[in-house]
């Protein structure tokens, strides 16, 4: 598996934890606080799975320029530009949602944690089945069987 479908593979699975997040997380905000408590949920929710999608984006875009000279430095100035970009991002919408009285600090707080806590569980699963090889060029057992 090439770094590329592991993180599209990250995404999906991510993506489909999200929508059972915000579905558990939502009905547990609506018990416990109406609408106000489904909004929060619904918005913690997103906030993770952007949040944590920024990364995984960047980082497929940054590969297209794999095997150019300034490959690494483009690398790593995309990533961390949208380390960057995800930090400013939080930090507004920290501020902008704060005192706001439709949001349930709480259920937001729990909602935004469920999700990274999911992404990063996606992403240890998927890496971690990913037989990805630690150096380039060998094939791995079984690798001349499978369609290329």
């Amino acid at each position: 598996m090439k770094s590329a479908e592991i993180l599209k593979a990250s995404l999906k699975w991510g993506g489909v934890l999200a929508v059972a997040i915000a579905v558990v997380g939502g009905g547990l905000g609506y018990l416990f606080d109406g609408s106000r408590g489904l909004t929060s949920a619904l918005i913690g929710t997103a906030m993770s799975i952007l949040f944590l999608g920024i990364t995984a984006a960047s980082i497929l875009f940054a590969n297209r320029w794999f095997g150019t000279d300034l490959f690494v430095p483009i690398f790593f100035g995309i990533v961390m530009g949208g380390w960057l970009v995800k930090f400013v991002l939080f930090l507004v919408l920290a501020v902008l949602l704060r005192d706001q009285p439709w949001i349930n600090p709480t259920v937001l707080f729990l909602s935004i944690i469920a999700g990274v806590i999911a992404a990063l569980t996606v992403d240890v699963i998927v890496v971690s089945r990913s037989r990805m090889p630690y150096v380039s060029d060998i094939s791995l057992p079984g690798d001349e069987n499978r369609p290329k």
